[in-house]
């Protein structure tokens, strides 16, 4: 396994459009996800999406059971989520937070559904299909933002609520990136 290097926003992967991913339960399958999640881990992220690392896929990864970056945040179960298909459950909005792996030492105020819905397909084909709120919603809607070549700063509303963590948040630890 390995540690790839995270794209950053500037790079034009990020705003591709990601490719459906047709064939499951192989080792070069397996082998991106191991080392998509050495990378999340190594970075301290709440998940990770395969453009983010250069691939042009619809693969996403999350999960954690406590994150540093995100310190008050509850646990998210670990997932692979493969061709995701989001489908919010209510109209209701919540503005929050958030910090992305591509955007280093930032933070927004981002506007997410509060509950959602979420169906695709682990890495050996099983279809996965879940209702998801809170951080937990906010998480899966963020990582398959980068499928559509989305991120976050996109979604910013106020940039009064945008800015770079160690200003707006100096009691974090100043060697947190984000």
């Amino acid at each position: 396994m390995s540690v790839h290097d995270i794209l950053r926003m500037g790079d034009p992967r990020l705003l591709r459009q990601a490719e459906p991913v047709t064939e499951f339960a192989t080792p070069a399958l397996d082998s991106l996800i191991a080392d998509m999640f050495d990378t999340m881990h190594a970075a301290n992220g709440a998940g990770l999406a395969a453009p983010q690392i250069g691939i042009n896929a619809q693969l996403v990864i999350f999960g954690f059971k406590d994150n540093q970056r995100y310190p008050d945040a509850p646990p998210v179960p670990e997932t692979v989520l493969i061709n995701p298909v989001i489908t919010p459950l209510s109209d209701e909005v919540e503005d929050n937070w958030e910090g992305c792996l591509s955007v280093p030492g930032m933070r927004g105020v981002v506007p997410r559904w509060t509950r959602i819905h979420y169906e695709g397909f682990d890495q050996h084909g099983v279809h996965i299909s879940r209702d998801a709120e809170g951080f937990h919603a906010r998480v899966v809607q963020h990582e398959c933002d980068h499928l559509i070549g989305v991120l976050y700063p996109m979604r910013v509303k106020d940039f009064r609520q945008f800015g770079y963590t160690e200003v707006l948040f100096p009691e974090l630890d100043p060697n947190d990136d984000d």
